[in-house]
């Protein structure tokens, strides 16, 4: 059955609206956009890429397969711990897991369990010793972050960024109730509450504590998931604007000015790292050798341009967001 959510809000609870980005939230969504059979029409270039590196690091038989089904539905609540800052780190993230207290564990898995009739000997045994088991699945959680989603986090993280900015700036120019109204063709406000359609669950105060946590999200399109889990405050993730544009190809950067500073390898190189790369790949593409790359890399890398993150015996390099800044400046 599909009903009408109403959340109201106290003027206590109009206070206490704020967003967050957070790395557990695009876990979920893209690791069932990846176990997909179909491709997506916007992140399919990311997926591609990175689709092959489940297999080979045996994500697609391990805990997220289980605990993340893939037609969609319910993911437990204890994967999604509310963000105690605006950006928490993923490894702020894995430890609010590690420490979900087992009651909660249990009756996420339960919930889990009467959606798809059942739970498997490994989430049973999760089911029986939460405290036990967590670090596993804390650890296979880092596992799929690296190969995953690090290396284009300087990208997404810019999309949600970008997405935060327009809605703040959409609150102080026209008021709170407007930013909620026009957060998602399904959401309204009105009367002092936020009324969401297409919901299997009614959606009260009681049920969901206070204030509201607003979460953009690369992944979690196009519809809407939401976590109520008091006393913290209701979680609702919504697609950022500007996903559409994600993956798609930069304009060339103007490379003269920034070769000057940086000197052409190194500049050639951050340019080269539109895709995350490993130092053989950088080496084909550009024509320098395997060392040199190596070498300048290592040099970006302690100025801050350059992330690097394991994918199976490889080791894929990626702009920050600072260097993603530094080449915007240069293509003005």
């Amino acid at each position: 059955m599909v009903v009408l959510a109403e959340l109201a809000f106290s003027t206590s609870d109009l206070a206490q609206v704020r967003f967050a980005v957070s790395p557990m939230w695009e876990v979920a969504p893209s690791f069932r956009l990846l176990t997909s059979a179909a491709a997506h029409p916007v992140h399919r270039p990311w997926a591609d890429q990175v689709r092959p590196r489940l297999p080979a690091a045996g994500l697609d038989r391990g805990w997220l397969r289980e605990l993340v089904p893939p037609t969609g539905g319910y993911v437990p609540d204890f994967l999604n711990p509310a963000p105690a800052t605006p950006a928490p780190t993923p490894a702020a993230e894995w430890d609010a897991i590690r420490a979900s207290p087992a009651d909660r564990v249990r009756q996420d898995l339960d919930h889990l369990a009467r959606h798809q009739g059942g739970l498997g000997p490994r989430l049973r045994a999760l089911r029986n010793d939460p405290q036990g088991l967590l670090a596993k699945v804390a650890e296979e959680l880092e596992t799929y972050w690296e190969l995953v989603l690090a290396p284009y986090w300087a990208r997404i993280r810019a999309v949600l960024d970008a997405d935060i900015l327009h809605r703040a700036r959409l609150a102080a120019e026209h008021g709170v109730g407007h930013l909620l109204d026009d957060l998602h063709g399904s959401v309204s406000w009105g009367d002092d509450a936020l009324r969401m359609s297409r919901r299997k669950r009614p959606l009260t105060r009681t049920t969901a504590g206070t204030g509201l946590l607003l979460i953009p999200s690369a992944f979690t399109g196009p519809g809407l998931r939401t976590r109520t889990t008091p006393p913290d405050p209701p979680q609702l993730a919504y697609p950022a604007r500007g996903v559409g544009s994600l993956w798609a190809q930069r304009p060339a950067t103007r490379t003269d000015t920034l070769a000057a500073v940086l000197g052409r390898s190194r500049t050639l190189l951050l340019t080269e790292l539109e895709i995350p790369a490993s130092t053989t790949q950088l080496a084909h593409r550009t024509g320098l050798s395997p060392a040199g790359v190596s070498q300048h890399l290592t040099a970006l890398r302690d100025a801050g341009l350059v992330s690097a993150h394991r994918a199976g015996r490889s080791v894929l390099y990626a702009r920050t967001a600072a260097a993603e800044t530094l080449l915007q400046a240069a293509s003005a």
